[in-house]
């Protein structure tokens, strides 16, 4: 089977995309990221554009890359011009980069109104860059901008720019779906056609963008047809609607059609990869990403629960092992005993039948009341050890009372306090907060921590707050999920009640309580990591703010 490679354009291309900018030590990162992955060609940038890809570059040079090689990327030479005196080109020339990409025109709507040349000093153009850079020792790749528009515009003419790229010395032409529009079934025609009047001379490429959300597919049909070089991007980052992704093409490529384009350990740091790249560009990642989301291999419906506990093929298409990530079976009403049991064993938690019974029947009336466990493990295995006998209780309440004050001056000052009873020792904290919830989490921390210090260091990372019927106004039910961590593992707690504060203490204390149990194989073990999260310092800084709304 013809080998088939993978090259990165997150760098350049990716950083097309909405609010993306790395400094050029983050762009290290990335590159490290994709060398540990076995990516073999990672695009650098422009070395041309800004003084940022300029350091970019310079650092570069001086790192030593164990699978990678960079590229450089550029224009085709101005016209009126020769190649060698063309500035842009002389950097790319001059730049420690083995492979220069050069993007050129193909389509005649851009030589008419973008470039305003004749097609044939266009084809010119192509061929002058490419043998000037192949002269300087480079290897070179030629992409075919709007190739596609091009083919159906005229096929004649696309099929002449390639030629020029192949008789300058490309070593790789790569058909550029730069606006997206194409569908699979073009791609893979064209592609053949491409491959066949050409592929004794040129290896075939693909880039294709996301505008029509065929990207990926568009992707696998060229490498259908004969492509043999596939261009994209972490995440699917880009301009619009993004690039192909990757992270969904790689793992296609090698697990679904046979394709080695890394090793399977290599192919098992997808989802880390992933997650730790969305994390530099201070993106959260997707949960529903294919492959390696955190709902990936999530399974809801009791049958599909059922299914997968019984042989995994039922409802996964490939073991989430081999992309570096795991299975989770979720909690909802939707839910069997066989879910429940499954949590119940991760947790090191004896649950007999009866008790699962019981807890599925709880877990159905609780979510029809508003609680929504899904986002809430750990609320839901404290459930879990109530129907097993094995909760213990962090402490008793008393009463809390939360006091605040609007003052003349536009300030406001809250204030709370707890009276709990805990070893059979009762506890009086008042304390203030910029909030009612985090004045109650300073005073019930400030009781507790005294007989159970290691609680002190759970910190909550998130609040979000959901009215459920909107129609009864400020007397809706509302639903506080919290998230908390104590520094390696994260964890989510629920609260339901009319009363907001009653619900944010209930999802406060359920998420002490679960630091407080015996630990648990599910949750903090390691064997579900919480997901790199780029913003999760920021909403702990924001998450009190909030209230004051």
């Amino acid at each position: 089977m013809a080998l088939v490679q993978v090259y990165d354009t997150t760098l350049r291309d990716g950083m097309g995309g909405h609010g993306m900018s790395l400094s050029a030590a983050e762009k290290m990162r990335v590159v490290h990221a994709l060398d540990r992955l076995g990516v073999p060609f990672v695009e650098a940038g422009f070395p041309a554009s800004n003084p940022k890809e300029a350091e970019l570059f310079e650092i570069l040079a001086a790192e030593e890359l164990e699978h990678t090689e960079v590229c450089a990327f550029g224009m085709t030479r101005r016209r009126d011009a020769d190649a060698a005196s063309d500035p842009a080109l002389e950097l790319l020339a001059t730049s420690f980069a083995p492979v220069c990409t050069l993007v050129g025109k193909t389509w005649g709507l851009h030589l008419d109104k973008v470039t305003r040349v004749t097609r044939d000093e266009n084809l010119a153009m192509i061929r002058d860059s490419i043998t000037f850079l192949v002269g300087e020792g480079k290897r070179m790749v030629y992409d075919a901008e709007h190739f596609f528009d091009a083919w159906t515009d005229d096929r004649a003419y696309a099929l002449e720019c390639l030629r020029a790229a192949a008789d300058g010395g490309a070593e790789n032409v790569t058909l550029c779906d730069t606006n997206g529009a194409t569908l699979p079934q073009a791609v893979a025609a064209a592609t053949a056609a491409v491959s066949e009047a050409l592929g004794d001379r040129v290896a075939v490429g693909i880039h294709t963008h996301n505008d029509a959300d065929c990207a990926v597919a568009n992707s696998l049909a060229a490498v259908g047809a004969g492509a043999t070089l596939v261009q994209g991007t972490a995440n699917g980052y880009g301009e619009r609607c993004g690039n192909a992704n990757l992270f969904s093409i790689l793992p296609a490529l090698q697990l679904k059609l046979g394709h080695e384009c890394v090793s399977d350990e290599q192919l098992g740091r997808l989802t880390e990869t992933a997650h730790l790249i969305d994390e530099i560009c201070n993106l959260t990642p997707d949960p529903d990403q294919p492959y390696v989301g955190r709902n990936a291999f999530a399974h809801k419906a009791g049958m599909h629960a059922a299914g997968v506990q019984a042989d995994a093929r039922t409802f996964e298409h490939v073991d989430p092992d081999l992309v570096g990530n795991s299975r989770e079976v979720l909690i909802s009403e939707l839910a069997g005993r066989g879910s429940v049991l499954s949590h119940a064993e991760r947790a090191g938690i004896q649950l007999d039948a009866d008790a699962a019974a019981r807890a599925v029947e709880s877990v159905k009336e609780r979510e029809h009341r508003g609680y929504h466990y899904e986002a809430a493990d750990a609320s839901f295995e404290l459930l879990l050890r109530r129907e097993a006998g094995e909760y213990e209780s962090l402490f008793r309440l008393e009463s809390f009372r939360v006091v605040t004050e609007k003052r003349e001056s536009g300030g406001v000052e809250t204030e709370a306090t707890v009276k709990i009873w805990v070893d059979g020792q009762r506890f009086l904290r008042t304390a203030e907060g910029n909030g009612p919830v985090n004045a109650l989490d300073r005073a019930l921390r400030d009781a507790i921590t005294e007989l159970h210090p290691h609680l002190a260091e759970i910190e909550l990372t998130n609040y979000k707050v959901r009215i459920l019927d909107e129609h009864h106004g400020t007397g809706a039910v509302t639903r506080v999920l919290l998230d908390s961590s104590d520094g390696s593992d994260e964890w989510g707690s629920i609260g339901v009640s009319e009363n907001i504060i009653e619900a944010s203490w209930e999802a406060l204390v359920d998420s002490l309580e679960y630091a407080f149990q015996p630990k648990s194989q599910r949750g903090r073990s390691g064997e579900h990591p919480a997901e790199p999260d780029a913003g999760a310092s920021e909403r702990h800084d924001r998450s009190f703010e909030r209230e004051r709304a």
